[in-house]
C-alpha cells in the first residue's frame, strides 16, 4: 500500500485590500509620528488611516513594530531615490543632489532618532534597509568624486549629518511651517560640496563607523 504524498500548500497572498489598508497605516503613522512623535496613540493613527483599531493590531502587534515599519519605508524609498539618481541622471553631482532633497522630503531627520529611542537599533529588517542605502549613498557620492565633481575630503558621514541637521526645524518652530526653508539650505550645503574646494575643512571626514561609535 503507497503511502501519498503530502501536497505542498501554497501560501496565500494577502488580499489588495488588506495590502492598502496596511499602506494607509504606515502612511497615517509616518505623517503622525512626524507631527506629534513615536508616542502618538495608536487609535488615533487608526482613525487618521481610515480602518478600525483590530485592524492596526492585526497588521502590527505592538507599537515597536509599526515605528519599525514606517522608518524601513522611509528608508526604502530614499534608497529608491538614490537608485533612480544613479539610474535616470546623467550628471554624476545632480545625481547626488537628487538623493539629499529626496531625503529631505522623506524627513528623515524626524524619523530616524526613534531608532535609538523606541527600539532595538540591529533587528535584521532595519539593518537590512539601513545598510542599502548606505551603500546606494556611497555609491553617488563615489561616482560625482570620481567625475572631479565632489570634494575629496568628505564622506558619507557628512551628507547623512548634514541632511539630517538642516532638514530639523529650528527649536519651537512647527515642522511643516520650516519646510519652505529646507532646500534652500540643503542647496547651499551641496554647493559646498563642489570641488575644488574653497577651503580647508576643519577635522577629518566622517565616516559611517564614526556614526556608529556610541
Amino acid at each position: 500500500m503507497q503511502t501519498a504524498s503530502p501536497v505542498a500548500r501554497k501560501v496565500p497572498r494577502p488580499r489588495a485590500d488588506a495590502l492598502r489598508n496596511r499602506e494607509r497605516i504606515v502612511t497615517a503613522a509616518r505623517e503622525m509620528f512626524v507631527e506629534h512623535g513615536p508616542e502618538v496613540p495608536l487609535d488615533d493613527i487608526a482613525r487618521r488611516a481610515g480602518v478600525g483599531n483590530a485592524t492596526v493590531y492585526r497588521n502590527f502587534p505592538d507599537r515597536d513594530a509599526l515605528v519599525r515599519e514606517v522608518v524601513c519605508s522611509v528608508m526604502d524609498r530614499t534608497a529608491a531615490a538614490a537608485e533612480a539618481a544613479l539610474t535616470e541622471t546623467g550628471d554624476a553631482f545632480e545625481a547626488l543632489e537628487r538623493f539629499v532633497h529626496a531625503a529631505a522630503d522623506e524627513r528623515i531627520s524626524a524619523l530616524c532618532p526613534m531608532v535609538s529611542s523606541t527600539f532595538d537599533q540591529h533587528h535584521p529588517d532595519l539593518e537590512a534597509a539601513r545598510e542599502r542605502v548606505e551603500r546606494l549613498v556611497a555609491e553617488v557620492m563615489e561616482r560625482a568624486r570620481a567625475a572631479g565633481q565632489l570634494r575629496s575630503d568628505v564622506d558619507v558621514g557628512d551628507v547623512v549629518i548634514a541632511v539630517a541637521q538642516l532638514s530639523r526645524p529650528p527649536a519651537g518652530t512647527d515642522c511643516f511651517h520650516a519646510d519652505r526653508f529646507v532646500h534652500r539650505h540643503l542647496q547651499l550645503f551641496l554647493d559646498g560640496l563642489r570641488a575644488p574646494a574653497r577651503s580647508t575643512l576643519p577635522g577629518a571626514a566622517v565616516t559611517l563607523e564614526d556614526l556608529r561609535r556610541p
